[in-house]
């Protein structure tokens, strides 16, 4: 049975009688829309994207079906002022993430000072391929996913970092262009701030960090194919931009260079978007059985041939244990007080934290380190005795594996469900892009948990996505 989060944050009515002012024309919008007739959009959503073809691959016990990712027509809205917090917070994060790589795989200053700890070159996610290697502009995590949470009226926190190969942004666009053929009236209630131009700020983005004296650098985006989970927007993604979309085969390593095989003969390629995991990225460097990666990829990438976005080794930096350092590292690297805070977090490798966790399942979340999608964790007040104890026993077997958060009370959003519109609990994953600047479009993913009183919002684990609205500035809500 489910148990309930007490007290979230109601987005849409906050914790008065009435309806906050961003979603007053949102409220008034929802009380002449008929029940049906959000039924029958909702229905008409689903047909369309169908037809285009918006699915994602399911790994585990149905391996190989494919889902559509349920998609949610009510939008969640966001002030003006709120959207510049957050970004703010995004941007002030990942540049300190970039320094924090750019630091650890060249002086490591931040493991004499004694603030990050020298297991950190023990992680299975750092590269002693990439120790010493210049990065174009030191830009290591160009494109990240930082997962947002908010708990009440002023209170967002930072719940995860994704800075290997953050998806969701193919979401976030369909999102917006759904909403746009559905309810153009809706929008003429709001002024919404356009999102459809994050392709050519990606894109600018990329070309921007091709190695110096490159005039007009070629840009791909290398794909594992067609069974990955993300495929879909993998191929969006390439489509928009206007470039190659390419697997492994379609590339080769020569005079240190990296080539593109195409209709009119080799082409050079100056910087690969790669949706590819470290692991299989090159047989001749990490593993030797992969299929999917390019043979001498790495070395011609650590001589200056070619850019890799994002670059090899920065999965050390999204690791859940290496997040709670996260604060320190604004302190270190940027002498400035972080904008959003982080989740207060236990690390099992610590006995006192362990000790703790173990004797509070029942309360916390527990999750892999390396983990994502949903699986490996642990939401202890709606998992059962059962599921606890066996967690337990996994705990103990690999207490370095894991760390735990409290169960926050996640703010909830009106949603359209079989009952009618009821609050659902969301979060946010914004995208930051790094190149010569800093920079985020006013949009991002959000998940909605679509089973009632369930935090988990993770498409795998049957979460849906709804538009985000984030209103310019001046707008009148």
């Amino acid at each position: 049975m489910t148990k309930q989060i007490s007290h979230p944050f109601d987005e849409m009515h906050g914790t008065g009688p009435g309806v906050r002012a961003v979603y007053g024309p949102l409220s008034n919008w929802l009380g002449d829309a008929s029940y049906s007739l959000l039924k029958k959009k909702s229905r008409e959503a689903e047909l369309l994207f169908r037809r285009v073809g918006i699915t994602f691959n399911v790994y585990g016990e149905d391996a190989g079906a494919e889902r559509l990712i349920p998609f949610d027509l009510i939008p969640r809205i966001l002030s003006s002022g709120e959207w510049q917090h957050l970004a703010r917070g995004a941007v002030q994060r990942v540049r300190a993430l970039n320094a924090f790589l750019n630091d650890l795989y060249h002086g490591q200053e931040i493991i004499r000072a004694g603030i990050v700890p020298a297991t950190t070159l023990t992680n299975e996610m750092y590269r002693p391929e990439m120790q010493g290697v210049d990065v174009p502009g030191g830009v290591y995590a160009h494109i990240a996913g930082i997962d947002l949470v908010r708990t009440g009226e002023n209170q967002f926190y930072v719940l995860e970092d994704n800075l290997r190969t953050p998806s969701g942004v193919s979401y976030m666009l369909e999102d917006r262009k759904m909403m746009m053929r559905l309810f153009p009236e809706l929008f003429r209630r709001y002024s919404v701030a356009p999102v459809e131009h994050y392709p050519q700020v990606l894109l600018n983005n990329l070309r921007a960090v091709a190695q110096p004296g490159i005039v007009d650098p070629t840009v791909v985006v290398l794909t594992p194919g067609a069974y990955n989970s993300a495929f879909f927007e993998h191929a969006f993604l390439a489509q928009q931009m206007g470039v190659e979309l390419v697997e492994g085969q379609d590339l080769f390593v020569k005079d240190n260079a990296v080539f593109m095989r195409t209709t009119d003969g080799p082409k050079r390629v100056d910087v690969i978007y790669r949706r590819i995991d470290d692991d299989f990225l090159d047989p001749l460097a990490f593993r030797a059985d992969s299929m999917l990666g390019v043979p001498g990829l790495v070395s011609v990438y650590r001589n200056g041939g070619v850019t890799l976005a994002n670059a090899v080794g920065t999965g050390v930096a999204d690791d859940k244990a290496i997040y709670t350092y996260v604060p320190d590292m604004i302190r270190f690297y940027l002498a400035e007080e972080p904008i959003l805070a982080n989740v207060p977090t236990w690390k099992l490798s610590v006995e006192d934290d362990r000790r703790y966790v173990l004797d509070h399942l029942e309360e916390l979340v527990v999750k892999e380190v390396q983990g994502s999608g949903g699986y490996g964790m642990l939401v202890g007040p709606t998992a059962s005795r059962q599921q606890i104890a066996e967690f337990r026993e996994r705990l103990l077997a690999n207490p370095d594996n894991y760390i735990a958060q409290p169960t926050l009370a996640l703010s909830t959003c009106p949603t359209l469900v079989e009952q009618g519109v009821a609050p659902r609990h969301v979060d946010l994953r914004p995208f930051v892009l790094s190149g010569k600047t800093v920079t985020l479009v006013p949009g991002a993913l959000c998940r909605v948990a679509l089973r009632e009183g369930s935090l988990v919002v993770n498409s795998s684990q049957g979460g849906g996505t709804k538009d985000t609205w984030v209103l310019n500035e001046g707008a009148p809500c």
